[in-house]
């Protein structure tokens, strides 16, 4: 089954992100992570790809035991920076044989020390979703950043990107993490007055320690509100209280993202299943209203 059908069908949906093993030796601890988060009954798993593509192995592997042993809609992540054209169609043939329909598109970070671009490398995500749409009948994700992509100075050319790539063949959107949901709201209203009008799944990452939140800040550049800080600044000392506030947090984002109509709704669960059913068990009536 494709996600864009389920993300269509009028109902809430929430899906979860896991990460596949950065070594063989992990993978048992990462698939028993999977399982739980699969008992959650979500829309569909998300498997990221790695830094530099290091754990493309591993990325497809549990993106099959997900569709196949767990019954859950599987998404395998798929970068293109770090490999060459031939190893990028490489790896979608080996999803094309697995049977993964799902494929979320993006361009990755750049190695460091490597020379990019080059010819026999995909530039931009948007020649990706190309090489995707020739090779078979996917359904093809890609990522979108309501602050703005930290490689575009001016908002106006990352929507104009955006709607480029939506153009090559992309079916869904999912967005970088965010801590104001007014960010969000005002980043949907401009990509639909540029044209973009499929379905775009808010990212949500449950912060629940001070290290984390300096990790996402860093990676991302995504801006904390005041609100949230004054939590980390309250909390930041216990590991207990800032992980029960992180997921009361994250919570209060989904309700209000449902209370004003978003029906799809992605969350980056970081392998851990303890804080993505708490965050389920909050919305349990919820959802179902």
């Amino acid at each position: 089954m494709k996600i864009i059908d389920r993300l269509n069908d009028g109902r809430i949906h929430i899906s979860f992100e896991v990460f596949p093993p950065k070594k063989d030796e992990d993978y048992e601890k990462v698939a028993a992570a999977t399982d739980e988060i699969a008992k959650l009954d979500p829309a569909f798993i998300s498997v990221t790809y790695g830094a530099g593509g290091g754990t493309s192995k591993n990325t497809a592997r549990i993106a099959s035991h997900i569709k196949d042993d767990l019954n859950v809609l599987s998404l395998a992540h798929l970068t293109c920076a770090s490999s060459t054209k031939e190893e990028v169609r490489g790896v979608i043939r080996n999803l094309k044989e697995l049977g993964i329909e799902n494929i979320l598109a993006l361009r990755g970070d750049i190695p460091a020390g490597m020379t990019f671009p080059t010819e026999e490398r995909f530039r931009y995500a948007y020649e990706l979703v190309e090489e995707i749409r020739r090779s078979g009948d996917f359904c093809i994700g890609a990522a979108c950043y309501p602050e703005g992509h930290v490689e575009n100075e001016h908002k106006e050319d990352d929507i104009r990107y955006l709607k480029q790539k939506v153009d090559c063949g992309v079916d869904f959107l999912t967005t970088q993490m965010f801590f104001d949901n007014d960010i969000h709201y005002n980043f949907l209203y401009r990509i639909r007055e540029a044209g973009i009008t499929v379905p775009v799944l808010p990212g949500i990452m449950p912060i629940t320690s001070a290290s984390q939140m300096k990790r996402s800040q860093e990676l991302s550049g995504t801006v904390f509100p005041r609100r949230f800080l004054a939590i980390l600044d309250r909390f930041g000392h216990s590991p207990a209280a800032m992980k029960q506030a992180g997921i009361a947090y994250a919570t209060d984002q989904i309700i209000d993202l449902l209370a004003n109509g978003v029906k799809n709704i992605h969350i980056y669960s970081m392998n851990k299943p303890d804080v993505a059913a708490a965050i389920m068990d909050n919305l349990s009536d919820v959802i179902k209203a």
